[in-house]
């Protein structure tokens, strides 16, 4: 059944425009609100044409999964059903307090706690997100950080999906907060080490995060001081600390380039202090050690020197610049080096080889190194370094794809590991009833493409199982092959379940990430349509039972690939997709354009990225031919794909392709690119995305 909108979209002319002596209409522009800064903020003041066509499109979305209400809530029960209501985070020790979150049953935030370390009891709720919640359409927390002397509690929430966070400050004995409160910020939150300052980030007019501010408790935050302005449009600004707790860091960069200012944090009213100038194509970043070898030092992994991979470089504090940089770790072509912190006696790493992260643990005085590592063929492992400097221990995550995520404390002295907790899964489950496995699909050209998959013991192998294929391949982000219970829904009605790690992200080194950008990005789509027909010509799924699934970037990704192979897929499910790539890329007003540059080219002022870009947006590329059952999802309040790159996309595929087979846009009318906040609400948005796969495999019940 295609359902379509019983509201017909208002005659508005094109938009026609020249570029590079190249005409470029776009028939639906009016779906991008003029006012859309003010939408961000308050969503009721949408163009009414504009929500008129979004109801439309929504209702007709839910009149399509109206027959599947009885499949939905099925689903929404066996996945809350694996879901441990109370469950709670290991507490993390940070001198007397232990700090850590937990759920209440039935509860959809989290509540921020903390007790004495090393008890049991004497809990205290520092914050409570079902409370700051109720009555709210979104809630969501960002950054929150304890003082110094853990008397205040600096925490950050968003309440429209918007991603502007409003700062507070808790004062924990007296439960309430303080009288500083700061709108409009990005979340991030830093503490000065006397706990009279605080620093954060507010964002430009265009919604990029360019400005660094003090705070000093007690005063009128309008006169906060402004420590740093990012002169560059493209440049995001974040903010970190070292290890050491001696320097916060200003971290500015693209996708292609970073630089990093030192905030010294025992002196709040010093000026922030440049680590290595910026240079096009130079990242690096910055840990601090007060005597390595005698000397206050900075450690930096970098990939300066044609490093592509990266190594890790030392170099004087009292002379950080790149002429004092001295290899420590050195390059290794294919080992790619994710991360690391730098402890007193230690420089603990996360890294990748062969598509397999694992951890590395450096003994400063004598170099000597061991790893911490894992025998299954795909899986996912994370490294917190928790607080403070002079300690041995460390803790890290480690899951498969059938394996349920472990939390391990790990000696890197006497390489013990406790186990502290191990995921939960209220209704059961046994890892034996699943299989694991690592594939290489070839590519056109030649390139083997690795597919993590996870599928039931019992189900065939022989070209007759349903399939969803997961992709992304963008930023250089790789896809972690770790443990999902809602997942289990579909794998349990006979889906394999494959991620496609292709070129765009990093799972093969940084090459990986360089062969899938630019002017080479088609070949993330080439990789994707490749896994999919090896899944088919290995008989490991049907050839006409795959569903395609990706987001955001991996939600471009959908619409390319339904553009250029759409007879390989029954349906494809693009979540926040971004898809009108020219048209934004051509917008330097909005907020991730010229940030996304270094990415997919500037085809304003060059030629080439523009024809390049043009080849293959997926909304410019829609042509009147049989498309897959399609299922969009947007989100009203996103600042990073804006909810009308959807909205084109399915009107332009409903005036255009020849078929009748589902066409779906359901937009999020209280939320961002996240979608619903609370963690049962977000089921209920995956039950959609499930039903609708489960349907266009013919694996649904009573259809």
């Amino acid at each position: 059944m295609n359902t379509r909108p019983a509201v017909t979209a208002p005659t508005h002319p094109p938009l026609v425009r020249s570029f590079h002596g190249q005409t470029l209409v776009d028939p639906h522009a009016w779906l991008r609100a003029d006012n859309w800064r003010e939408v961000m903020r308050d969503p009721s003041v949408l163009d009414a044409d504009i929500r008129a066509f979004l109801e439309a499109e929504n209702a007709a979305a839910d009149a399509w999964l109206a027959p599947h209400a009885d499949l939905r809530r099925t689903l929404v029960k066996e996945m809350r059903a694996r879901i441990k209501e109370d469950d709670a985070s290991v507490p993390a020790t940070d001198g007397p307090y232990a700090y850590f979150t937990r759920f209440r049953e039935g509860g959809q935030h989290p509540l921020i706690c903390r007790r004495p370390a090393g008890a049991v009891a004497g809990e205290t709720i520092l914050l409570d997100g079902d409370a700051l919640a109720e009555g709210k359409a979104y809630f969501q927390f960002g950054d929150a950080q304890q003082s110094p002397d853990h008397a205040l509690y600096a925490w950050t929430a968003d309440e429209a999906g918007s991603e502007y966070y409003t700062l507070r400050i808790r004062d924990i004995a007296a439960g309430t907060d303080l009288p500083d409160v700061v709108t409009e910020t990005t979340g991030d939150v830093l503490w000065s080490a006397d706990g009279r300052h605080i620093y954060y980030i507010r964002r430009d007019a265009e919604h990029r995060p360019s400005f660094v501010y003090r705070h000093l408790l007690g005063s009128d935050p309008a006169n906060d001081v402004l420590i740093y302005e990012e002169p560059d449009k493209g440049f995001f600004v974040s903010l970190g600390r070292t290890q050491s707790g001696r320097f916060g860091l200003i971290s500015c960069g693209d996708h292609d380039t970073s630089e990093v200012w030192l905030l010294d944090l025992h002196a709040p009213l010093a000026p922030p202090v440049r680590v290595e100038p910026r240079e096009p194509g130079l990242r690096y970043g910055v840990e601090h050690h007060p005597s390595l070898g005698g000397v206050e030092s900075l450690i930096i992994e970098t990939n300066a020197d044609e490093a592509e991979d990266f190594k890790i470089v030392t170099a004087p504090l009292a002379s950080p610049g790149r002429a004092s940089w001295r290899d420590l770790v050195p390059h290794k072509p294919g080992r790619l080096l994710l991360s690391q912190s730098a402890f007193r006696d230690h420089l603990v790493r996360l890294e990748r080889e062969d598509g397999l992260p694992r951890i590395v643990v450096r003994a400063l005085k004598d170099g000597s190194e061991h790893v911490v590592a894992f025998a299954e063929e795909a899986y996912a492992l994370g490294f917190d370094p928790g607080y403070g400097f002079d300690k041995t221990e460390i803790r890290f995550t480690y899951s498969s794809m059938t394996t349920p995520s472990e939390v391990w404390d790990y000696d890197v002295e006497s390489r013990a590991r406790v186990l502290r907790k191990r995921q939960e899964v209220p209704s059961g489950h046994d890892p034996a009833r699943y299989v694991t496995r690592r594939l290489m699909a070839p590519a056109p050209d030649g390139e083997l493409i690795p597919v993590s998959l996870l599928f039931a013991r019992e189900t065939p192998l022989d070209g007759t199982a349903p399939c969803l294929l997961y992709g992304y391949g963008a930023y250089g982000i790789s896809i972690p092959a770790s443990f999902s219970t809602s997942r289990l829904s579909l794998v349990d009605r006979g889906f394999v379940y494959a991620i496609a790690h292709i070129r765009g992200g990093t799972e093969k080194g940084w090459r990986w990430y360089r062969e899938g950008k630019l002017a080479k990005k088609t070949n993330s789509f080439t990789d994707f349509i490749a896994a999919g027909e090896h899944l088919v010509a290995e008989k490991i799924v049907a050839p006409d039972r795959i569903v395609a699934h990706g987001g955001s970037a991996g939600g471009m990704l959908m619409g390319a690939v339904a553009n250029m192979r759409p007879e390989l897929f029954a349906g494809i499910v693009a979540e926040v997709p971004f898809v009108d790539v020219l048209n934004t890329m051509l917008d330097d007003t909005l907020p991730l354009t010229p940030p996304e540059w270094p990415e997919w080219g500037n085809p304003i002022t060059d030629a080439e990225a523009f024809a390049t870009i043009r080849a293959y947006s997926p909304y410019d590329n829609v042509a009147a031919k049989d498309y897959p059952a399609i299922f969009a999802l947007a989100g009203l309040t996103d600042p990073r794909v804006t909810y009308w790159e959807p909205a084109k996309w399915v009107a332009r595929l409903r005036e255009m392709k020849t078929d009748s087979r589902p066409l779906l846009l359901r937009t999020n009318m209280e939320a961002g690119h996240g979608g619903a906040a609370g963690r049962f609400d977000r089921l209920e948005e995956t039950a959609m995305v499930y039903a609708f796969a489960l349907a266009m495999a013919g694996a649904a019940t009573g259809l």
